[in-house]
């Protein structure tokens, strides 16, 4: 330990600073002299020693002077400082501790007592710097933890905006790591998905607005649990018009099969609801309509307001299958057929959409195909 600490004498009088300097270089500590209070201030500063042996009387400046600036620096206000005097040690004693002296000796020195001083102060010198480096390091961690905090909450507020799209799966895949950020901006091949209530919109011109919100509450309660049980995800609510996503942002084995499924279930389970709103004088059922293609997939909005969307031309043509289909229908692009060809019913169909100038090939899902029985059943 002494080998590493530096010790700085501060006397006017050489053959004190030669003996001092001496025993406490024998005693394996790193020695500096300074033969006046201004000297000894300077070397405070470039030394930066551990501990300064002081003498009281020397002529310009004290060393209760030298002291009270050591003090006075916030660099060195801890630094352990000795004083040494002739003079009545009681009298100085007092003086030298208002001004800040962590100790004090007496000439002429005693060696013993003085390595002893030395050493202790030093101990209480290591203790010092270990917790202002402790409290360094609390600091940094306490930054480090702020900033994780924050970058936490931001997370959790993104996911809160993504669990409106999200399946619950979906979101505890993202919160557990196991999915890559779902609003980072990328290119995919996804199945789009659009679904609208046909008869909505003179329902909503007659009916009451509570009417009309219990309808459409049903209706979407009815697709958020679907899309969960299928592993897709709400791009957007807008009215009684839906559009939903398969393979992101989590991946799907088939993805058209995953949406052709949810159709028509969808299609069943809102039969089932039209028979209650029929009762009502309701005539209502959905229309669904399937695409299969490459699209940009990320963040859209604005500061403040951002959500999730996808945008490309397969959004384009499950708009406007989905806008040919009657209710109880579930049309699909070529495409989505060609997946799930030979596991369900389907009817081709030729459709003159509107932005097609050709005639759009599609396909007119009526179920899933028969399960074949193996010859063990």
């Amino acid at each position: 330990m002494n080998e590493a600490c530096r010790i700085l004498v501060v006397d006017d009088q050489p053959a004190n600073v030669k003996l001092l300097e001496q025993l406490l270089t024998l005693s394996g500590y790193q020695v500096s002299t300074a033969l006046s209070g201004a000297e000894g201030l300077a070397k405070v500063a470039h030394d930066k020693p551990d501990l300064v042996l002081l003498d009281v009387v020397m002529p310009g400046m004290s060393g209760y002077e030298v002291c009270r600036a050591i003090r006075a620096d916030p660099a060195t206000e801890l630094l352990p400082v000795v004083m040494v005097t002739a003079l009545d040690p009681g009298e100085e004693r007092v003086k030298g501790i208002e001004a800040g002296a962590d100790d004090f000796l007496s000439k002429p020195i005693n060696q013993e007592e003085i390595l002893a001083r030395v050493k202790s102060l030093l101990r209480i010198a290591s203790l010092h710097r270990k917790v202002q480096e402790q409290a360094v390091l609390l600091a940094d961690w306490n930054t480090r933890l702020g900033e994780r905090v924050q970058e936490q909450l931001g997370q959790l507020e993104r996911l809160s905006r993504l669990r409106r799209f999200l399946s619950p799966k979906v979101a505890d895949l993202i919160v557990a790591g196991q999915l890559d950020d779902p609003l980072a901006t990328r290119r995919k091949e996804v199945t789009i998905q659009f679904v609208d209530l046909r008869g909505f919109t003179a329902f909503s011109e007659t009916a009451e607005p509570e009417d009309v919100m219990g309808v459409l509450r049903q209706y979407q309660a009815e697709i958020g649990r679907l899309v969960g049980n299928h592993d897709g995800t709400v791009e957007h609510f807008a009215g009684d018009g839906v559009m939903l996503i398969f393979n992101d942002p989590a991946p799907l084995p088939d993805p058209a099969l995953s949406a052709v499924r949810m159709a028509l279930e969808l299609r069943d389970s809102v039969a089932a609801l039209a028979q209650g709103w029929s009762k009502l004088g309701y005539q209502l059922g959905c229309g669904v309509g399937i695409a299969q293609g490459f699209a940009t997939i990320g963040t859209i909005g604005y500061e403040g307001r951002q959500d999730y969307g996808v945008i490309g031309a397969v959004n384009n043509l499950a708009a406007r299958l989905c806008a040919e289909a009657q209710a109880g229908e579930v049309l699909v692009s070529q495409r989505v057929f060609g997946r799930v060809e030979g596991k369900v019913a389907a009817e081709r169909v030729e459709l003159r959409l509107k932005g097609f100038q050709a005639p759009v090939p599609a396909y007119r899902i009526l179920s899933l195909a028969p399960v074949a029985l193996s010859n063990d059943d």
